[in-house]
């Protein structure tokens, strides 16, 4: 496993800074994300170290050396937005923009993009299911013929009240990703498989890594606290803002351990990619950094290939 973390904690970095950064600190690789140039929907999106926009071979070759002189390669690319979004238009723009990256990957002689499945949150799984089908029936077929697997993260995307019940991501337990595969059977289509999604659910993150073994295409390394004691206040049904805190790896309720032995049994190799939205080493690039190197210096140590 190579040991690296997610673009987004550093905004504010160019790609070069950023891979000098990973280089510095001993990191494997970085998920580099790609986000439409402009103004950020939501807090962690809208970070663009990669602009995939009219991308050419020039510049592929430019990210490539960039990558080569700093020794520290590029995971995957990164796009999370909605492409199930309930207006038509935000729909029919992210999954222009996802076709974008996935054709950046395939001049940057990658493997994969992560993302999002997307979903309409006023409707349930059922209701969603045929608009799933008619959006990511093509785009897996787009990464097929540009050799690009797609990572699916399991986030449930529940911020807001107008998202309860069903948040902006489909693809959050076992049970929709048995539906999800068997309807769009592709070995290019998987997941990018994040622990801390599972403690919000209360379910075991080490409970679906052998049965999605095959599916496992990169992961990422984020922490979380459950709040019991907001819990005897709020009660399960609040919004999970209000009962847990995300950390970095170490500081939540994640075994780490006993996650790494269980990823190895799986027959996992790839990337595990430290994702920092812990508020408590502060807003200034110092403290991600820091936060960044804690988290390494706590996982390393079960990463085979950690530098």
């Amino acid at each position: 496993m190579q040991l690296g973390f997610v673009s987004a904690i550093l905004p504010e970095l160019s790609l070069g800074e950023v891979l000098a950064f990973a280089r510095r600190e001993k990191f494997a690789c970085v998920e580099v994300m790609c986000w439409p140039a402009g103004r950020a929907e939501r807090r962690f999106a809208g970070v663009t170290h990669l602009d995939v926009m009219r991308f050419t071979k020039a510049q592929a070759d430019d990210a490539r050396a960039l990558a080569q002189k700093h020794g520290v390669a590029i995971s995957a690319l990164g796009y999370y937005p909605n492409p199930l979004d309930p207006e038509a238009e935000v729909a029919k723009a992210a999954v222009a923009h996802l076709r974008r990256v996935i054709v950046a990957a395939e001049m940057l002689g990658l493997k994969t993009v992560n993302t999002f499945i997307g979903r309409d949150w006023t409707k349930s799984v059922d209701e969603n299911w045929p608009r799933f089908l008619k959006t990511w029936r093509p785009l897996v077929a787009f990464a097929e013929d540009h050799g690009i697997r797609i990572g699916i993260e399991n986030c449930p995307m529940l911020f807001t009240r107008a998202e309860w019940p069903g948040g902006k991501n489909l693809a959050t337990t076992p049970v929709i990703w048995r539906r999800m595969f068997a309807d769009i059977p592709s070995a290019n289509f998987g997941l990018n498989f994040d622990p801390s999604h599972f403690i919000i659910q209360r379910m075991d993150p080490v409970s679906p890594l052998r049965e999605f073994r095959e599916k496992l295409f990169h992961v990422h390394a984020k922490d979380v606290r459950f709040r019991h004691e907001r819990i005897n206040d709020t009660g399960i049904f609040a919004l999970p803002a209000e009962w847990h805190q995300p950390r970095i790896p170490g500081f939540g309720d994640i075994d780490w351990a006993r996650f790494a032995a269980a990823l190895t049994d799986a027959g996992y190799a790839g990337p595990v990619c430290i994702e920092v939205e812990d508020d408590t080493f502060g807003p200034t690039l110092a403290g991600r950094e820091r936060a960044l190197r804690i988290a390494r210096n706590v996982l390393a140590p079960f990463m085979p290939d950690a530098s």
